[in-house]
């Protein structure tokens, strides 16, 4: 399916801050959401600083698969499940001394990782990561199965199985920003989660296997539900 045959079905636009609260399930600072989902999409993105823009991280994996897209996109996702359980790994070892200031930074760290895995995929799968709509079908990505949520919270559904499809289809930039700040409310409540599940890291050592596993596993899930939401155009 191309991006030619992606189709809108309803183009309503919410536009209180009661339907976008309901979509996140949770009332966070709004200039934190902004500056989430400014971060992970410029920074992750386009890239800054030692971060490549992921058409340069897009391009290198299929240099190294010798052309083959299906083995780039599995070579960049088992990368970044791997290094997304160092990540874990090191939020953990130090135990609960340690938690308080890296447990933050590993939550930023993971969702960063993960905008870029999913961009790659996109480049390799052949979508304009410029494009609003793709930006807005990455972060869409990360929230898994509760995409299709978030869209019926903000007043929008689809008859498509894909919630990425929906909003390829042609939304406008309202609508957009819309999503965008919805995703970042329902990450900002995964951070909660996350902080809650940090506490089975509490003994140095044995916490980092237990951060490993947790992220690997969270990193690996996004990378195939990238698979199934991004088809190659």
């Amino acid at each position: 399916m191309g991006l030619k045959d992606l189709v809108t079905r309803d183009r309503s636009e919410p536009t209180s801050r009661s339907a976008l609260e309901a979509a996140g399930d949770a009332h966070p600072d709004h200039g934190a959401i902004d500056r989430m989902v400014t971060m992970l999409l410029d920074v992750g993105l386009d890239g800054r600083g030692p971060l490549d823009p992921v058409r340069e991280v897009a391009a290198e994996a299929l240099r190294k698969a010798g052309g083959d897209r299906d083995k780039a996109i599995a070579a960049v996702a088992r990368r970044t499940t791997f290094t997304g359980g160092v990540g874990g790994f090191v939020t953990g070892v130090g135990g609960y001394v340690t938690m308080p200031v890296a447990l933050p930074v590993n939550v930023a760290e993971f969702y960063l990782q993960a905008v870029r895995m999913v961009g790659a995929v996109a480049v390799l799968r052949g979508y304009d990561v410029d494009d609003p709509r793709v930006r807005s079908a990455i972060l869409l990505v990360l929230v898994g199965a509760e995409a299709d949520e978030v869209l019926t919270k903000l007043g929008m559904s689809s008859v498509s199985s894909r919630a990425t499809t929906y909003a390829l289809g042609g939304l406008p930039p309202a609508a957009l920003m819309m999503i965008n700040k919805a995703v970042g409310f329902r990450l900002m409540r995964g951070v909660g989660e996350k902080t809650l599940a940090g506490f089975g890291r509490g003994i140095p050592i044995a916490g980092g296997l237990v951060g490993a596993g947790l992220d690997g596993f969270m990193m690996k899930k996004i990378a195939d539900h990238a698979m199934a939401e991004l088809p190659a155009t």
